[in-house]
């Protein structure tokens, strides 16, 4: 309680706090900061944010009102400070009262982030309480968004409300001078969660499942870890035979591993690690960050097969620090699901869909909301580019340069996001993954569910891509009563880009990618727009080729690197002589031509998704792929530096630019006839599609009328080589060039691009 020292009181504001100021500590902060200023008043959460009444002496008020910003918890993020002044109240104390709804009001939501050095001082400390507690969090860490099941964030509307805190617990909730004053989550082994060690067959005994659970590692099992967003599965990163084990049971024959280490140090043993991919490591989202390899590493080399990163985390929970705490130098900690199943997440769910991938099951009884796998990042130049964004970082929204209308944009069928839009925020979901089956489509119905009800967002207005088979479409089409605005892929793509950019103008936009459904009814995905949010002209594309087989194709490469030579050789493609064909075989080659001939299940395609696999066929990467973009991966991984030669290619000026590959296929064929290596041919691949994209911007730019802005974005631009001489060179060229950094250059920024077309082509209609 607070006595004012004067009973003059010359001033009473009232404030309304916006952003991240629930769950990160920011009533007791103002409570002390209000005692250390002799202020009375109060304080409390409401569904927009922070209120507060204060009143006192005109220069206390004064100073109270500046240092909010300056001396905000670490974990908050204050958008605005509304400031009305009213006539004194004449309070007698300063106290937190009780949180305040309104149905009609929400805020920002803070994501789910990892320990804090004080909890984690706590966590070894023999002499602590919490001693070894798996559970230990404050008002400056802990589980956020995964347990939140309304708002405003209090206890009883979060997962936590099962577990009754015991009385030294609440002590520490109502101390205002202690960290874990109004923590939600605060708990100890008395009163809150605990973990459990099974297998199949029910409850291990043991007096430390942790304990436990580290030894059955080291034996080379397989331990399904129930964490903040989800299940992990968990085994020894430098044991072969379990990493291959994992790898069949998982039925990812290639697809890279993420792995867990205990330290920095520990990584910079595995891995090259610079400035500023060690802040990211150690920041407080803890994202997986993929970094290049050292050559040589006890690390399996099946955790990442034929890739020079890997996907590396630090701990983010107080469990994880207990199982890394002495005996591995890193564990492998992938998603707990199959292929294209969303992450597990309940006790039950995990003994039922988990069965045939884990040995043994570690347990623990505090439930998760909202299923949230670990985000993705890279260091590029200097700037974080996000991969896959979600634990960490969602839902904490993008504010956008102007307002929004209330939209939900419903994403891609693959990576998918969705959006919700409000004011000038769009909150992106978080990672929902690909939406090809049952469960999936469940996950993202429950999930749009629970944004519009965490965010009082109903949405009138839905967008959506234009594909007819993606599942996110058919939701759309399927709600009445609503304003449907179909967006074109590569269009959302560059509107997605420039969003994030703060642009609000035509662009030159640059989409490159494996697959988006064309206004033409053809498969896109090499794609030149010029660009607003309202629309778009396509001025230039990759020749259409045939794509034999469909979605096949995708899946085995060989039929487009196929389908490019029978274009490159006039048909004949039969006759060459390289050990492609030969590989492929007369019967193969015979079916395809025929299907490219008789036009029989063979798509046009622009795509430069489907040219990277073609190339990578071609020259003996892969032919048949076990993961979405493995060919261009891999082809990526090879590519040699300091080669700056390029192949040839024609543009054809049809109105629309075409650009005809046909010519560098001939050269490749050449090349590996006179033994280039393939990392050669790999560089010079490269080299070319970033020659015919700069000529085609200067190509643009000159028609425009010098429009030099360009966006680029599309899953494409995910590879680090492509991505760092594109953006120097087109500098270099005297552009201004403009790519992801906060929100995913692949599908998962689809839904951004989606909401903001839909709200220019309203206004602009209206």
């Amino acid at each position: 309680m607070i006595t004012l020292k004067s009973t003059m009181i010359t001033k009473r504001a009232k404030l309304l706090i916006k952003g991240i100021v629930q769950g990160v500590g920011f009533r007791p902060f103002i409570y002390n900061l209000a005692n250390t200023y002799n202020l009375n008043g109060w304080v409390l959460n409401s569904t927009e944010g922070v209120d507060i009444d204060i009143e006192g002496n005109d220069e206390d008020v004064k100073e109270f009102i500046e240092s909010i910003r300056k001396k905000a918890p670490p974990l908050a993020v204050i958008d605005s400070i509304d400031i009305s002044y009213l006539s004194p109240a004449n309070y007698k104390n300063f106290i937190i009262k009780s949180s305040k709804e309104d149905s009609n009001k929400y805020m920002k939501i803070a994501p789910d982030i990892s320990i804090c050095n004080d909890c984690l001082t706590e966590l070894f400390n023999p002499n602590d309480r919490r001693y070894r507690y798996p559970f230990i969090n404050c008002t400056n860490c802990g589980p956020r968004f995964t347990i939140i099941e309304g708002i405003p964030y209090d206890r009883k509307k979060t997962t936590m409300k099962s577990f009754e805190m015991c009385q030294l617990c609440q002590n520490e909730y109502d101390d205002p001078s202690n960290r874990r004053f109004h923590a939600q989550p605060n708990a100890c082994p008395n009163c809150g969660p605990h973990v459990s060690l099974e297998d199949m067959e029910g409850k291990i005994e043991c007096d430390d499942p942790i304990k436990k659970t580290i030894e059955l590692i080291d034996q080379g099992k397989i331990i399904a870890i129930k964490g903040l967003g989800g299940f992990h599965l968990a085994c020894d990163a430098e044991n072969d035979d379990a990493v291959e084990l994992l790898r069949k049971r998982k039925r990812r024959s290639l697809k890279p591993f993420a792995i867990m280490c205990k330290d920095i140090e520990k990584v910079k043993l595995i891995c090259i690690v610079n400035e500023d991919e060690e802040k990211l490591l150690q920041s407080i989202q803890k994202p997986i960050v993929l970094l290049k390899k050292r050559s040589e590493t006890s690390i399996s080399d099946l955790v990442a097969p034929n890739n020079n990163y890997l996907g590396v985390m630090l701990p983010y929970t107080p469990l994880h620090y207990l199982l890394l705490e002495n005996q591995f130098l890193a564990l492998v900690m992938t998603s707990a699901n199959m292929s294209e199943e969303p992450i597990v997440i309940g006790n039950d769910e995990a003994k039922e869909r988990l069965k045939d991938l884990a040995d043994y099951f570690l347990f623990h009884n505090r439930d998760i909301r909202m299923r949230c796998d670990d985000s993705v990042a890279r260091i590029y130049d200097g700037h974080t580019t996000i991969i896959r964004r979600s634990r960490g970082y969602a839902p904490y929204p993008v504010d956008l340069c102007f307002n929004m209308k209330e939209i939900l944009a419903c994403g891609a069928e693959l990576k998918n996001t969705f959006c919700i839009t409000k004011d000038n925020h769009a909150f992106i979901s978080h990672h929902i993954g690909d939406l090809q089956n049952l469960s999936a489509y469940n996950y993202y119905l429950d999930s749009i569910e629970h944004y519009k009800m965490l965010f009082r967002i109903n949405p009138q207005i839905l967008a959506y891509d234009l594909h007819p088979d993606y599942l996110s479409t058919k939701y759309a089409l399927s709600q009445e009563g609503k304003k449907l605005v179909g967006v074109q892929h590569h269009h959302a793509h560059i509107a997605s880009c420039m969003a994030e950019n703060g642009l609000n103008e035509k662009v030159i936009g640059v989409a490159m990618d494996g697959t988006g459904y064309g206004i033409d009814g053809n498969i896109w995905g090499c794609e030149f727009l010029l660009a607003d949010y309202v629309g778009f002209q396509r001025c230039a594309h990759l020749k259409y080729l045939s794509m034999p087989g469909g979605d096949m194709a995708v899946k085995e490469p060989y039929r487009m690197a196929l389908s490019y030579l029978y274009d490159a050789f006039d048909g004949e493609m039969d006759k060459i002589d390289t050990p492609f064909i030969k590989r492929i075989g007369d019967k193969k080659i015979a079916f395809i031509k025929k299907m490219i001939e008789r036009n029989i299940n063979a798509p046009l395609t622009s795509s430069c998704g489907r040219l990277f696999d073609a190339v990578s066929s071609l020259i003996g990467i892969q032919d048949v792929i076990t993961y979405e973009a493995q060919s261009a991966i891999e082809l990526e991984m090879i590519a040699e530096p300091n080669v700056f030669s390029r192949y040839n290619y024609e543009i054809i000026d049809e109105g629309t630019l075409i650009i005809d590959v046909k010519e560098m296929f001939r050269e490749i064929i050449s090349d590996l006839k006179y033994g280039l290596p393939k990392g050669v041919i790999s560089a010079k691949f490269h080299n070319t599609l970033i020659d015919f994209m700069i000529t085609i911007c200067e190509r643009i730019r000159e028609k425009s009328e010098g429009i030099n802005k360009v966006a680029i974005s599309g899953g494409v631009f995910q590879n680090k080589y492509l991505l760092e001489n594109t953006v120097k060179l087109m500098k270099h060229k005297g552009f201004t060039i403009y790519f992801h950094k906060r929100i995913p250059t692949n599908d998962g920024g689809i839904s951004l691009g989606q909401s903001v077309i839909a709200n220019a082509q309203l206004i602009e209609n209206n």
